[in-house]
């Protein structure tokens, strides 16, 4: 199986591959991300990094990475935001793939630690992710604020 890094020209399929990972979850409603925008934040800002698995030339799945930092280690981390195969490649070992390509990255850039969330019913991803070793982080919260809140909690 091969990988790549995408470039500016794939925005589109980065686009499409975010709104087809939405539908699985049920929220491609939230989906509110254009091209344009995209391109400003992933190549023009580089604040993620897209890399696709690839059968032959085409790309049949994705994972969306950024650095976050953790003060108590005191380095850099990465952090996987998305991550998707096409349906009918999944099973075929294209998501272990990526996740041990995004393993050996932050292995490459010194990182201290590599995760990601998971939705609490997608038993499927949750399963997969516990089979490499993965360890859930559940005396955690997360916690959001975005939209009109995120514009008040500004003023």
């Amino acid at each position: 199986m091969d990988y790549r890094y995408a470039t500016e020209k794939d925005t589109g399929l980065i686009l499409d591959l975010i709104r087809k990972l939405a539908g699985y979850e049920n929220m491609l409603d939230q989906v509110i991300a254009d091209e344009a925008t995209l391109r400003e934040w992933i190549f023009e800002k580089g604040k993620a990094e897209v890399i696709f698995a690839l059968e032959g030339e085409k790309e049949v799945g994705m994972a969306l990475f950024f650095h976050n930092f953790s003060t108590f280690l005191g380095r850099a981390g990465l952090y996987l935001e998305d991550l998707f195969v096409l349906p009918e490649y999944r099973g075929k070992g294209y998501g272990k793939g990526l996740i041990k390509t995004l393993a050996k990255i932050a292995v490459e850039r010194k990182c201290g630690r590599f995760e990601w969330v998971c939705l609490d019913w997608n038993r499927p991803s949750i399963d997969f992710y516990l089979s490499l070793g993965a360890k859930p982080q559940d005396e955690w919260t997360i916690y959001r604020v975005a939209g009109d809140d995120l514009l008040k909690l500004a003023e």
